[in-house]
């Protein structure tokens, strides 16, 4: 069995978790049964960016970092508080665990922002949230990153995308580094995708 970390900030958009609860989940019931998400916050008690309360099952100080096979990361808003907790020592140092032991790290629009303020995209090919209007692209290059302009970029183990839209297509692909192109397309199917 694959365990992923789902790790959530304060203030993280409810869609971007959900897809790989959903995608992963379906593997779980429905595709080759190899994959198990554990959802993990900072504290007992997290509230979505639209103020949707969730109760993750985990705290980071439950959890050894070693039995997890893959961290999935969601993004969120300002306003919502997002940085506070993404920005923490706590949240990046689970980060750099990740990548310390090169394992796949999946991350959703502004997530990439926790990626980049932790160190491990410095001189890696990424993208964030990538609207004209947003300042975000500019933030992910001061933490030196090359920025990209593609919706979803791989660089090695870590997937960085550009927006909500994205979300999807990042819990494909971390299913498929996990498992298969095979299980992936059954899974897509079964999903009403294919």
């Amino acid at each position: 069995m694959k365990k992923i970390l789902l790790l959530l900030a304060d203030g993280f958009e409810a869609v971007e978790a959900s897809v790989f609860t959903d995608v992963l989940g379906w593997n779980k019931w429905e595709g080759d049964g190899s994959t198990e998400v554990v959802t993990v916050g900072l504290r007992e008690k997290l509230t979505c960016t639209w103020n949707f309360t969730v109760l993750p099952e985990k705290t980071i100080e439950d959890i050894q970092l070693e039995e997890f096979d893959a961290l999935a990361i969601p993004g969120g808003f300002e306003e919502a508080g997002f940085y506070k907790d993404a920005f923490s020592e706590p949240f990046l140092n689970v980060i750099k665990y990740f990548h310390k032991n090169q394992k796949p790290i999946a991350s959703i629009c502004v997530a990439s922002l926790a990626l980049g303020k932790s160190g491990i995209l410095n001189g890696k090919n990424a993208i964030t949230y990538n609207h004209p209007t947003s300042i975000r692209k500019e933030q992910l290059k001061n933490f030196g990153v090359n920025v990209q302009e593609e919706p979803i970029v791989r660089d090695g183990h870590i997937i960085t995308s550009s927006n909500p839209s994205s979300a999807f297509d990042v819990a494909f692909s971390l299913l498929e580094i996990l498992t298969s192109k095979e299980n992936v397309k059954h899974v897509k199917d079964l999903m009403g995708f294919n």
